[in-house]
């Protein structure tokens, strides 16, 4: 069996197959642009905090359903690291949910939390706290 060199050609292929782009061929990858730094505690109180109205508050409760508590307060209490910590996933979730383990006071320790760590207390359902801050765009 012979060929000859001619006459042969490659088969084409199907337009749908995939193949791999050459080296040579791909663009360099493009920068994604920084993500903003977030804002510090401070910064963000200097913030107004949104007035919601009951059915606002439904909503957000509804939402909440679903979520996991982001953060658990121990037997020590509300503390500076949890005020932080909060501060951080409020930064990342907006709304989130805070288990406390077995507070004294739940009522006050619920909206101590919620005024140090400037957020909406959205609700209170047995130990956990439901909060909710909008995302702060500088």
């Amino acid at each position: 069996m012979t060929r000859k060199t001619e006459n042969f050609s490659r088969p084409t292929r199907h337009p749908l197959r995939k193949t791999r782009q050459s080296p040579i061929d791909v663009p360099p990858k493009a920068r994604r642009p920084a993500r903003p730094k977030p804002l510090t505690l401070e910064e963000a109180r200097a913030w107004p905090l949104p007035v919601l109205n009951g059915n606002e508050r439904t909503r957000l409760r509804g939402e909440a359903h679903s979520l996991k508590p982001v953060v658990i307060v121990g037997e020590n209490g509300v503390s500076e690291g949890v005020i932080q910590a909060v501060h951080e996933a409020l930064c990342q979730h907006e709304l989130i949910k805070v288990r406390m383990h077995d507070p004294e006071d739940k009522q006050a320790a619920a909206e101590y939390l919620a005024t140090e760590a400037h957020a909406v207390l959205l609700g209170l359902r047995g130990h956990t706290v439901i909060l909710f801050r909008p995302t702060l765009k500088v």
